[in-house]
Formats: structure tokens, C-alpha cells, sequence
């Protein structure tokens, strides 16, 4: 392993250059509209949120403003670094924004540190003795590493960038095999595969960071290393002693907070899928499954969810991400976070206001789709209901069976009378519950159509003189009406 000094990156010049690029890309996005723009400008139609980490690269008042207009919604400052002056620097900063700008409004969020297994340097031992940084040798700042660990135990640095495996140990060291190298960073977290260290969730230092969050009227508190409900009530109670009107996020990155979580997630207001140092503790295989369950019980609880770590990993030090991290941020999308985080990427990244672009657009776009998905199963969910009340059969016209298949999904009383242009259509249909598909040359006129369909079925015995059918204009492609209409009506035979 080589061994490196932190780098604190700066905001590149081409960052804010490459903003100027998109000026003329403002106000195209309309939902009607082709496909948004890469950059098209955030507005309130975006529902998932995104929480960006302030860090070296933005903690100036530009690009606390930049960041804003670019879609943030959470300001986040990690405890783990920077000291409370430099924090509130941005406090004030994101609480000056708030009093000037009329039609948005900026979170604040606290992440308390906690005790991490975190290092200084580098290579084959850990020493739980203070200020150690050698070639062989590096500090932990937790008292109790050596007694969590034992021989043959995997050591993960940073989520897995890095492992070792342990050989020995003494009463203040442990050393280490290294199996996967590379640069080794200051303040990296070092997790044990499959255990948890006995970490308190809030330390003295966290005491003092809530205090300091308390005075300052933050938002939100992102309490690390939840492990049971017990530390949220401590952390509640405290928080009513001081009148202080602050919510409470459980991180959810130990192995030991899995068989805890209904208790955990249901005594704070919300959660956050930490899936770096959670798929260090847990094989990497259950992360995805786990932020799934995670989501789900969040919602059914009523309670906020934030899926973080990794989600734009690549663009901290690239311009475009990787395709595998546009789809996690669709994924996390379509399972139904409240909101999205970026951490390295915005604190201390060479693109910050791409990433956070990036991030508005593949959500906007992603939220697009479903909401298409969703207006067609409300529809055919409410025609049904309404052939239901009235008792009437179905007529819909469809040239790629859509509407008749989702109809059929709903199971109706009575029948569905599938008109439809295209024979390999009519065909496959004869399997799905409820549909009697009818072949028909749609005419140029809709009205005309209608009554040629209706007239066909009065011939046929299919329905009577005088009896009433729910006619339902709906479906992917619009035959007679325009692609955001959908219309349910009644016609009598």
C-alpha cells in the first residue's frame, strides 16, 4: 500500500465554466415535453429530494448559492470534520439564503461523528497508542480496537476500498496481512467484516456537536452507529429538555442495528441507508436488499428515508458518472426515498454542481416514467371501479393491448370488449381474464368509431338495446385523443 496525505480538492474553475454552458438549457422542462435536458433547471416538480455534504469545495457563499439553484434541498455537515466555526460559517451562510430567496427553502443537517475505528496513515499494524504514523505502524482512535478483533478477522479500510487480514495481536496493537492494497488516506473508517464494534452512538464529542446544533436551530440530526432505539430516546429526550424542535435520523450502517431495526426506525423520524460502512459489516450482496427493506419499513411507518454513500462516486474526481451510478439513483428512486445524498462529491469533489445536476435530472426523469406508469393502473383501476357501480361492461379501443391487459388485471364484473386494428393483437388477447377482443378498422373520426363499435356489439347479442357500457379512452398510444387525456364515459346502446 502506498502511503498518502489526505487531498482536499478544490472546486474546479471548469465546474462553474461548465455552468455557464447550460444558461441557454433554462425553462425547457416542461413534463409535456420530450425528454429534459442533461441540465435542465431544477423546479418543484422534482418529489425526491437531494442532500448535499458541504466540504472544501463548497462552503463559500457562491456556491452555497450555486448549489441551491442547481436542486439541493439539505444542507449536510459532517462532524467528523471541520470545527464548529468552520460549520457555522455554512450554517449562517444556508440561513442567509433562506431569508433572501421567496420560493425555496434549504435543511440543515448535523452528522454527528460517533467513535470510529478511523486511521491516520497506513500499512501493516493498528495501535490503539495515540499520535503513531509510521511506515509499519498507524493510530486508531478507538480504545476497545484491539479487543474486537481477532486473529483472521478481515479489516475493511474505507467500505472495503482496502482489506487486511489479521495475523497477531498484543495488548495495544494488532497486525496485520495486507490482501487488497492501495492508497491509504487520513481519516478512514475501518470496519471489522461481519462484526460491530462496541461503539457508543453518541460519544462526548456528539454531546457537544448536538449542543452545538441546538443553539444554532438545525433541522435534522444524523445520529451514526444506531444499534437499538435506546440511544434515540436519549437523544430525544434531551432534545424536548431544551425545547429543541429538531428531528432525529438513525444511520443504519451497523450489523447490529438489522435485528433492531423496526424498534430503531420507529423511535426516531427517520433513517438513513449508510450502504458504505453497512456493506462492510454485512457481505456486499445484502446491501441492496437491505436498502429495499429499509425503504419499505420507512414508508410504511410514515417515516423520511435517505439512501447515501456512493451514489455519484465517480464524479469526484470526473465530470460524468458512470452508468452503473445513474441507475442506482434511479433504483432508490422507484423503491421511494424521500431523498438521495451526496458526500464526497459535493464536499470535497472537483464537480460538485454537475454531480448535483446529475443527480436532479436522472430523479426528474426517473419520477417521469413513474408517474406515466401510475396514471394508466389509476385509470384502469378507476374504470373498473366505475363499471363495477354502474354494472356495465367495458368498451376500449387499443392498438397494442395495454389498457385491455391492465383492465383485465383489475378483473372487472363485466366484460371487456377490446376493439383493436392490428390481428396479432386481437389473437393475443384471447388469453387474458374477462377480454372478448374484436377486430376493427378504426375510423378517422372517434365518434364515429364509437358508434360503429357499439352498433357491432348491439348486432352480435353482445349487449342489448338501452344498456349502458363504460366507453374508456386511455392507454400507452392515443388513438383519437391527445397523449395526456384519459377519459372515462358513459353510453347507452
Amino acid at each position: 500500500m502506498t502511503r498518502v496525505d489526505m487531498e482536499v480538492l478544490p472546486v474546479s474553475p471548469e465546474d462553474v465554466r461548465e455552468e455557464e454552458k447550460f444558461q441557454h438549457l433554462k425553462g425547457i422542462q416542461q413534463l409535456s415535453d420530450a425528454s429534459p435536458g442533461m441540465w435542465s433547471k431544477p423546479c418543484v416538480r422534482r418529489k425526491t429530494k437531494i442532500v448535499c455534504t458541504i466540504g472544501p469545495s463548497t462552503n463559500t457563499r457562491e456556491m452555497i448559492w450555486k448549489l441551491a439553484e442547481a436542486g439541493m434541498n439539505v444542507a449536510r455537515m459532517n462532524m467528523s470534520h471541520g470545527d464548529h466555526a468552520s460549520h457555522q460559517k455554512v450554517i449562517d451562510l444556508v440561513k442567509e439564503y433562506n431569508a433572501q430567496s421567496k420560493d425555496n427553502v434549504i435543511a440543515i443537517m448535523l452528522d454527528t461523528k460517533a467513535a470510529n475505528q478511523s486511521n491516520d496513515r497506513q500499512e501493516f499494524s493498528f495501535t490503539i497508542k495515540r499520535g503513531v504514523s509510521t511506515e509499519n505502524s498507524v493510530s486508531v482512535n478507538y480504545d476497545d480496537f484491539v479487543n474486537d478483533v481477532e486473529v483472521g478477522d478481515m479489516l475493511l479500510v474505507d467500505g472495503g476500498m482496502m482489506s487486511l487480514v489479521v495475523k497477531s495481536k498484543t495488548d495495544d496493537s494488532v497486525t496485520c496481512e495486507v490482501v487488497d492494497g492501495g492508497e491509504l488516506k487520513s481519516r478512514r473508517h475501518l470496519n471489522v467484516r461481519g462484526k460491530s464494534a462496541t461503539l457508543p452512538s453518541i460519544t462526548e464529542k456528539d454531546w457537544d456537536d448536538i449542543k452545538f446544533g441546538v443553539e444554532n436551530k438545525v433541522d435534522f440530526y444524523a445520529v451514526s452507529f444506531v444499534k437499538d432505539a435506546k440511544v434515540v430516546h436519549e437523544l430525544k429526550d434531551y432534545l424536548r429538555s431544551c425545547d429543541a424542535d429538531i428531528h432525529v435520523i438513525v444511520k443504519i450502517e451497523s450489523a447490529d442495528s438489522i435485528p433492531n431495526l423496526h424498534s430503531i426506525i420507529s423511535a426516531s423520524d427517520g433513517a438513513m441507508v449508510a450502504r458504505g460502512d453497512l456493506g462492510a459489516e454485512l457481505p456486499i450482496e445484502e446491501v441492496p436488499l437491505l436498502q429495499e427493506e429499509i425503504i419499505r419499513t420507512c414508508r410504511s411507518m410514515g417515516k423520511t428515508v435517505i439512501v447515501a454513500t456512493n451514489m455519484l462516486e465517480s464524479m469526484i474526481v470526473h465530470p460524468t458518472p458512470t452508468r452503473a451510478e445513474v441507475s442506482d439513483i434511479a433504483i432508490a428512486v422507484r423503491e421511494g426515498a424521500d431523498a438521495v445524498m451526496l458526500s464526497g462529491e459535493t464536499a470535497h469533489g472537483k464537480f460538485p454542481l454537475k454531480a448535483v445536476k446529475v443527480m436532479h435530472t436522472v430523479a426528474l426523469r426517473t419520477e417521469q416514467r413513474l408517474q406515466e406508469e401510475r396514471n394508466h393502473e389509476m385509470f384502469a383501476f378507476h374504470a373498473t371501479m366505475m363499471s363495477n357501480t354502474l354494472g356495465t361492461s367495458i368498451v376500449v379501443f387499443t392498438r397494442t393491448g395495454f389498457m385491455a391487459i391492465l383492465l383485465s388485471h383489475y378483473r372487472p364484473s363485466g366484460t371487456i370488449f377490446a376493439f383493436t386494428n392490428e390481428e396479432r393483437v386481437r389473437q393475443r388477447l384471447a388469453l387474458y381474464q374477462g377480454v372478448c377482443p374484436i377486430y376493427m378498422e378504426f375510423l378517422e373520426d372517434a365518434e364515429e368509431s364509437f358508434s360503429a363499435a357499439l352498433a357491432y356489439l348491439k348486432k352480435h347479442g353482445m349487449v342489448n338495446e338501452g344498456e349502458e357500457v363504460a366507453l374508456v379512452q386511455s392507454g400507452r398510444q392515443p388513438i383519437w385523443r391527445i397523449q395526456s387525456t384519459h377519459n372515462i364515459h358513459v353510453r347507452k346502446v
